[in-house]
């Protein structure tokens, strides 16, 4: 983070920009900070990570879609801080960039005084892929998950091999290993019927297993007509926000 720099103290929410450093290179990142109003103590934390196509190295891209436009619409009434790492060209969460993501997560909460107790951790597509592996290597971490049209697998082909839950990659039966780690942590999974990217039968798969170990609070919904694009539907969920600021970690 540069120096001498302020936090806002707008009564509408609004993004300001930041850099963090991680061995020996300096990543772009964006942090959404609520409006004055909704930060007298710790504030709830969400850590969003971006889809392929939103990947670089400006440090706004990974704003333009799934999280950010829906903040746009709601910047005054959002209640908690958002942080948005990007991940670099030609990067998968699940690998390389993973570290990133944990590096500006640590900053900004630091500096906006995130409330380690109420940390939430969603992404769509690659980063629905992330929000598994990253809960997966820090499963006492997360307050709760929202993973939106991801998976654990690639059981496509697909030139990819990255693209997977790297934490339970040798296991027999990835869904199953994963839901027995995540067991604790509420999910709640979304994804669209007619998906033709990452297949539903991905998350279909993970709802199952969930079930199967008698997860704590395992949700899933599959919205009927929508193809790749769940993350739109999920974000406008009203329900989706209120089930997700009311988890604490340890409650």
């Amino acid at each position: 983070m540069s120096a001498c720099q302020t936090v806002p103290t707008s009564t509408t929410g609004e993004f300001v920009s930041r850099e963090v450093a991680l061995n020996g290179k300096t990543y772009r990142y964006q942090v959404f900070v609520p409006a004055s109003r909704f930060r007298s103590g710790a504030v709830p934390t969400v850590l969003f990570l971006n889809g392929s196509g939103e990947r670089g190295s400006d440090g706004v891209k990974q704003t333009m879609a799934g999280l950010g436009p829906y903040l746009r619409q709601h910047a005054a009434d959002f209640p908690g801080l958002v942080v948005f790492p990007q991940a670099p060209d030609d990067t998968e969460w699940t690998e390389d960039a993973g570290p990133i993501a944990f590096a500006t997560l640590e900053a900004a909460m630091r500096e906006f005084k995130g409330d380690p107790a109420r940390v939430y951790l969603t992404g769509m597509s690659m980063g629905g892929y992330g929000t598994w592996e990253l809960a997966l290597q820090q499963p006492t971490r997360f307050a709760a998950l929202v993973p939106i049209c991801g998976g654990v697998t690639v059981d496509w082909t697909d030139a990819r091999p990255g693209l997977r839950a790297r934490t339970v990659g040798n296991a027999a039966d990835p869904f199953a290993a994963t839901a027995q780690r995540l067991k604790d942590v509420p999910v709640w999974i979304f994804h669209g019927g007619k998906d033709d990217v990452v297949p539903p039968s991905q998350s279909r798969r993970m709802d199952a297993a969930l079930k199967a170990v008698g997860a704590r609070d395992a949700r899933y919904t599959e919205f009927p007509d929508a193809n790749h694009n769940s993350w739109d539907a999920t974000y406008a969920y009203a329900p989706m926000w209120d089930w997700l600021f009311a988890q604490r970690r340890g409650r």
